[in-house]
Protein backbone atom coordinates (compact mmCIF):
# COMPACT_ATOMS: atom_id res chain seq x y z
CA UNK A 1 0.00 0.00 0.00
CA UNK A 2 1.10 3.17 -0.89
CA UNK A 3 1.83 6.07 1.63
CA UNK A 4 0.44 9.57 0.94
CA UNK A 5 1.75 12.81 1.52
CA UNK A 6 -0.51 15.43 3.16
CA UNK A 7 0.10 19.42 3.04
CA UNK A 8 -1.40 20.72 6.33
CA UNK A 9 -0.51 24.54 5.19
CA UNK A 10 -2.47 26.61 3.45
CA UNK A 11 -2.48 30.41 2.22
CA UNK A 12 -4.57 32.86 4.39
CA UNK A 13 -7.57 34.45 2.38
CA UNK A 14 -8.80 36.59 5.18
CA UNK A 15 -10.18 39.94 4.59
CA UNK A 16 -8.21 43.09 6.21
CA UNK A 17 -10.93 44.00 8.66
CA UNK A 18 -10.29 40.32 10.58
CA UNK A 19 -6.73 41.10 10.90
CA UNK A 20 -4.98 43.42 13.75
CA UNK A 21 -1.93 45.62 13.47
CA UNK A 22 0.04 46.86 16.60
CA UNK A 23 2.99 49.51 16.13
CA UNK A 24 5.58 49.68 18.49
CA UNK A 25 8.35 52.28 17.82
CA UNK A 26 11.19 52.91 19.22
CA UNK A 27 13.86 55.09 18.29
CA UNK A 28 17.05 53.09 18.83
CA UNK A 29 17.72 49.92 19.76
CA UNK A 30 18.98 50.78 23.46
CA UNK A 31 15.76 52.40 24.17
CA UNK A 32 14.58 52.03 27.71
CA UNK A 33 12.34 54.10 28.21
CA UNK A 34 8.81 53.46 27.28
CA UNK A 35 8.06 52.75 23.69
CA UNK A 36 5.42 54.08 21.87
CA UNK A 37 2.52 51.59 21.27
CA UNK A 38 -0.55 51.94 19.12
CA UNK A 39 -2.81 49.99 16.54
CA UNK A 40 -3.26 50.86 12.79
CA UNK A 41 -6.42 50.56 10.78
CA UNK A 42 -5.56 47.44 9.14
CA UNK A 43 -8.16 47.86 6.26
CA UNK A 44 -6.26 51.21 5.37
CA UNK A 45 -2.99 50.21 4.88
CA UNK A 46 -3.47 45.92 4.23
CA UNK A 47 -4.90 45.35 0.46
CA UNK A 48 -5.29 41.90 -0.75
CA UNK A 49 -4.15 41.00 -4.19
CA UNK A 50 -6.96 39.08 -6.68
CA UNK A 51 -6.15 36.44 -9.46
CA UNK A 52 -5.98 37.07 -12.75
CA UNK A 53 -5.59 35.31 -16.25
CA UNK A 54 -1.94 34.33 -15.21
CA UNK A 55 -2.52 33.08 -12.00
CA UNK A 56 -5.55 30.83 -13.44
CA UNK A 57 -8.50 32.21 -10.94
CA UNK A 58 -10.84 34.51 -11.70
CA UNK A 59 -10.48 38.36 -10.89
CA UNK A 60 -13.01 37.60 -7.49
CA UNK A 61 -11.11 35.16 -6.47
CA UNK A 62 -8.33 36.84 -3.62
CA UNK A 63 -5.11 35.14 -4.14
CA UNK A 64 -4.27 33.50 -1.16
CA UNK A 65 -1.33 34.43 1.48
CA UNK A 66 -0.54 37.65 -0.35
CA UNK A 67 -1.30 41.17 0.59
CA UNK A 68 0.13 44.40 0.21
CA UNK A 69 1.55 46.33 3.14
CA UNK A 70 1.20 50.11 2.87
CA UNK A 71 3.65 52.03 5.21
CA UNK A 72 1.55 55.62 5.87
CA UNK A 73 3.95 58.50 5.92
CA UNK A 74 2.53 60.02 8.69
CA UNK A 75 3.44 56.58 11.24
CA UNK A 76 6.82 56.16 9.41
CA UNK A 77 8.09 59.61 10.01
CA UNK A 78 10.98 59.08 12.43
CA UNK A 79 14.24 57.98 12.70
CA UNK A 80 14.00 54.58 14.67
CA UNK A 81 12.95 50.91 14.86
CA UNK A 82 9.57 49.88 13.89
CA UNK A 83 8.14 46.87 15.15
CA UNK A 84 4.86 45.09 13.24
CA UNK A 85 2.35 42.81 15.03
CA UNK A 86 0.61 41.64 12.56
CA UNK A 87 -2.12 39.51 14.45
CA UNK A 88 -5.65 38.41 13.56
CA UNK A 89 -8.69 40.22 14.75
CA UNK A 90 -10.13 40.50 18.86
CA UNK A 91 -13.80 40.88 19.58
CA UNK A 92 -14.20 41.87 23.14
CA UNK A 93 -17.55 40.75 24.55
CA UNK A 94 -19.47 40.00 27.86
CA UNK A 95 -20.79 36.22 28.34
CA UNK A 96 -24.65 37.04 28.76
CA UNK A 97 -25.03 33.62 30.11
CA UNK A 98 -23.62 29.84 29.86
CA UNK A 99 -26.56 27.40 29.24
CA UNK A 100 -28.28 24.59 27.77
CA UNK A 101 -30.63 24.16 24.87
CA UNK A 102 -34.01 23.07 25.81
CA UNK A 103 -34.37 20.12 24.00
CA UNK A 104 -30.69 19.09 24.17
CA UNK A 105 -29.96 19.16 27.97
CA UNK A 106 -26.63 17.55 27.49
CA UNK A 107 -25.46 20.50 25.00
CA UNK A 108 -23.95 23.15 26.85
CA UNK A 109 -23.10 26.44 25.30
CA UNK A 110 -21.65 29.81 26.11
CA UNK A 111 -24.54 32.70 25.14
CA UNK A 112 -23.52 36.36 23.74
CA UNK A 113 -25.76 39.40 22.79
CA UNK A 114 -24.37 40.93 19.65
CA UNK A 115 -25.82 44.35 21.54
CA UNK A 116 -22.84 44.05 23.32
CA UNK A 117 -20.26 43.72 20.71
CA UNK A 118 -18.94 46.32 18.64
CA UNK A 119 -20.74 47.31 16.08
CA UNK A 120 -17.45 46.07 13.44
CA UNK A 121 -17.77 42.74 14.02
CA UNK A 122 -21.46 42.20 14.59
CA UNK A 123 -21.43 40.93 10.94
CA UNK A 124 -19.76 37.56 11.86
CA UNK A 125 -21.92 36.40 14.67
CA UNK A 126 -24.68 34.76 12.36
CA UNK A 127 -25.62 31.36 12.12
CA UNK A 128 -22.06 29.11 11.92
CA UNK A 129 -20.20 32.52 11.53
CA UNK A 130 -17.84 31.93 14.65
CA UNK A 131 -16.99 28.36 13.70
CA UNK A 132 -13.30 28.08 14.55
CA UNK A 133 -12.82 31.36 16.67
CA UNK A 134 -10.82 31.26 19.71
CA UNK A 135 -12.30 32.25 22.96
CA UNK A 136 -10.57 33.48 25.96
CA UNK A 137 -11.56 34.26 29.51
CA UNK A 138 -10.38 37.38 31.00
CA UNK A 139 -10.61 37.43 35.28
CA UNK A 140 -12.36 39.61 37.22
CA UNK A 141 -9.55 42.27 37.44
CA UNK A 142 -9.09 42.16 33.80
CA UNK A 143 -6.36 40.22 33.19
CA UNK A 144 -6.24 37.25 31.29
CA UNK A 145 -6.17 33.53 32.19
CA UNK A 146 -2.84 32.02 31.08
CA UNK A 147 -2.79 29.97 28.08
CA UNK A 148 -6.29 28.65 28.46
CA UNK A 149 -8.72 28.83 25.76
CA UNK A 150 -11.47 26.77 23.53
CA UNK A 151 -12.84 26.66 20.26
CA UNK A 152 -16.22 27.55 18.97
CA UNK A 153 -17.60 24.24 17.58
CA UNK A 154 -20.82 25.72 16.23
CA UNK A 155 -23.00 29.21 16.73
CA UNK A 156 -26.68 30.01 15.96
CA UNK A 157 -29.25 32.43 17.02
CA UNK A 158 -31.47 31.44 19.86
CA UNK A 159 -34.55 32.12 22.42
CA UNK A 160 -35.02 31.90 25.81
CA UNK A 161 -37.23 29.44 26.76
CA UNK A 162 -38.30 29.00 30.44
CA UNK A 163 -39.04 25.84 31.86
CA UNK A 164 -39.13 24.00 35.26
CA UNK A 165 -37.76 20.95 34.80
CA UNK A 166 -38.07 19.73 38.48
CA UNK A 167 -40.97 19.69 41.40
CA UNK A 168 -40.89 23.23 43.02
CA UNK A 169 -41.26 26.80 42.19
CA UNK A 170 -37.23 27.18 40.68
CA UNK A 171 -38.29 28.09 37.02
CA UNK A 172 -34.69 28.13 34.71
CA UNK A 173 -33.60 29.43 31.66
CA UNK A 174 -33.21 27.61 28.59
CA UNK A 175 -32.56 28.46 24.78
CA UNK A 176 -33.78 26.94 21.65
CA UNK A 177 -32.88 27.50 17.90
CA UNK A 178 -34.23 30.07 16.09
CA UNK A 179 -33.57 30.87 11.98
CA UNK A 180 -33.02 34.57 12.56
CA UNK A 181 -31.97 36.90 15.26
CA UNK A 182 -35.09 37.93 17.82
CA UNK A 183 -35.23 41.34 19.76
CA UNK A 184 -32.15 40.26 22.04
CA UNK A 185 -29.84 38.99 19.14
CA UNK A 186 -28.64 36.42 21.26
CA UNK A 187 -26.17 33.71 20.07
CA UNK A 188 -25.31 30.26 21.57
CA UNK A 189 -21.92 28.55 20.93
CA UNK A 190 -20.97 24.98 21.81
CA UNK A 191 -17.17 25.35 22.10
CA UNK A 192 -15.05 22.19 22.49
CA UNK A 193 -14.15 20.58 24.70
CA UNK A 194 -17.38 21.39 26.76
CA UNK A 195 -18.42 17.59 28.34
CA UNK A 196 -16.75 15.74 30.79
CA UNK A 197 -14.65 12.63 29.58
CA UNK A 198 -15.86 9.35 29.74
CA UNK A 199 -13.90 7.92 32.59
CA UNK A 200 -14.45 10.41 34.73
CA UNK A 201 -17.97 12.33 34.33
CA UNK A 202 -17.49 14.49 37.16
CA UNK A 203 -14.64 16.39 35.34
CA UNK A 204 -16.49 18.99 33.48
CA UNK A 205 -14.97 21.17 31.38
CA UNK A 206 -14.92 24.96 32.30
CA UNK A 207 -16.29 27.11 29.64
CA UNK A 208 -17.17 30.11 31.53
CA UNK A 209 -19.59 32.12 33.50
CA UNK A 210 -22.30 34.53 33.21
CA UNK A 211 -20.91 38.22 33.00
CA UNK A 212 -17.62 37.33 32.10
CA UNK A 213 -15.72 39.82 29.82
CA UNK A 214 -14.19 36.87 26.77
CA UNK A 215 -12.02 37.30 23.81
CA UNK A 216 -12.74 36.55 20.45
CA UNK A 217 -10.52 35.50 17.79
CA UNK A 218 -10.36 33.83 14.61
CA UNK A 219 -7.95 31.00 13.38
CA UNK A 220 -7.25 32.24 9.48
CA UNK A 221 -3.94 33.28 10.19
CA UNK A 222 -0.84 32.74 12.33
CA UNK A 223 0.24 36.21 13.75
CA UNK A 224 4.00 37.12 13.17
CA UNK A 225 6.15 40.45 13.64
CA UNK A 226 7.88 42.34 10.65
CA UNK A 227 10.89 44.94 11.45
CA UNK A 228 11.18 48.06 9.97
CA UNK A 229 14.25 50.09 10.63
CA UNK A 230 13.89 53.54 9.66
CA UNK A 231 17.38 55.23 8.68
CA UNK A 232 18.70 58.45 7.40
CA UNK A 233 20.70 56.84 4.56
CA UNK A 234 19.42 53.76 2.48
CA UNK A 235 21.77 51.75 -0.05
CA UNK A 236 20.84 53.76 -2.81
CA UNK A 237 22.02 56.79 -1.51
CA UNK A 238 25.41 55.02 -0.33
CA UNK A 239 25.83 53.89 -3.38
CA UNK A 240 25.88 57.46 -4.63
CA UNK A 241 28.05 59.00 -2.12
CA UNK A 242 30.45 56.10 -3.31
CA UNK A 243 30.21 55.59 -6.82
CA UNK A 244 27.81 58.73 -7.93
CA UNK A 245 29.38 61.62 -10.40
CA UNK A 246 31.49 64.38 -8.73
CA UNK A 247 33.02 67.49 -9.08
CA UNK A 248 35.04 70.30 -7.10
CA UNK A 249 35.35 73.78 -8.03
CA UNK A 250 38.84 75.09 -7.86
CA UNK A 251 38.23 78.13 -6.95
CA UNK A 252 35.40 78.87 -4.86
CA UNK A 253 36.21 74.99 -2.97
CA UNK A 254 33.00 73.73 -3.44
CA UNK A 255 32.23 70.09 -3.58
CA UNK A 256 29.11 68.54 -5.20
CA UNK A 257 27.74 64.91 -5.38
CA UNK A 258 25.63 64.11 -7.90
CA UNK A 259 22.39 61.50 -8.24
CA UNK A 260 22.22 58.34 -11.06
CA UNK A 261 20.61 60.71 -13.15
CA UNK A 262 23.29 63.81 -12.62
CA UNK A 263 20.79 65.67 -10.30
CA UNK A 264 22.82 67.81 -7.51
CA UNK A 265 22.50 65.01 -4.41
CA UNK A 266 24.98 66.86 -1.65
CA UNK A 267 26.91 69.70 -1.63
CA UNK A 268 29.88 70.77 0.36
CA UNK A 269 32.43 73.59 1.09
CA UNK A 270 36.65 72.08 1.00
CA UNK A 271 38.62 74.64 2.81
CA UNK A 272 42.09 74.75 4.64
CA UNK A 273 42.95 76.29 8.11
CA UNK A 274 46.31 77.01 8.64
CA UNK A 275 48.01 78.64 12.07
CA UNK A 276 48.98 82.60 11.54
CA UNK A 277 52.26 81.18 10.76
CA UNK A 278 51.42 79.43 7.60
CA UNK A 279 50.92 75.76 9.01
CA UNK A 280 48.12 73.54 7.72
CA UNK A 281 45.93 72.98 10.63
CA UNK A 282 42.69 71.28 9.21
CA UNK A 283 41.33 70.10 5.76
CA UNK A 284 37.36 70.65 6.41
CA UNK A 285 34.36 69.31 4.62
CA UNK A 286 31.11 71.46 5.60
CA UNK A 287 27.93 71.00 4.34
CA UNK A 288 26.26 73.94 2.38
CA UNK A 289 22.45 72.79 4.29
CA UNK A 290 20.37 74.57 1.84
CA UNK A 291 22.75 77.46 0.17
CA UNK A 292 23.32 74.94 -3.12
CA UNK A 293 25.25 76.41 -5.73
CA UNK A 294 23.23 75.27 -9.24
CA UNK A 295 25.61 77.10 -11.36
CA UNK A 296 27.70 73.46 -10.85
CA UNK A 297 25.09 71.07 -12.05
CA UNK A 298 26.34 68.63 -14.16
CA UNK A 299 25.34 69.96 -17.12
CA UNK A 300 27.06 73.03 -17.08
CA UNK A 301 30.33 71.81 -16.31
CA UNK A 302 30.25 68.63 -18.70
CA UNK A 303 29.51 70.22 -22.13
Amino acid sequence: MALGTYGITRPADMAPEDVEIILVYTPSRDFTSTPIIKKLNASQILTPYFNNGNTGGNSNEILGGLYNLKLPANEFNKIGIYTLMIRPAQIRTTLTDCGVLSALPNVKGIIMDTNNVPSAFRNRFISQGLVGYRVEYLNTDGTKIPNFYRIVTSSFFVDTVISNPAAGNVNSVRYRYIDSPSARNLVFATVSPSSAPSNNPNAVPYIGQPGQQVILTNTFFNPFTIEIEMAEYDLNSIAVALYGNQSKAIDTGIYTIYDSESRIYKQYNLFEIRSEFGDLLYEVRQDRNNNIDFSVSFDNIIP
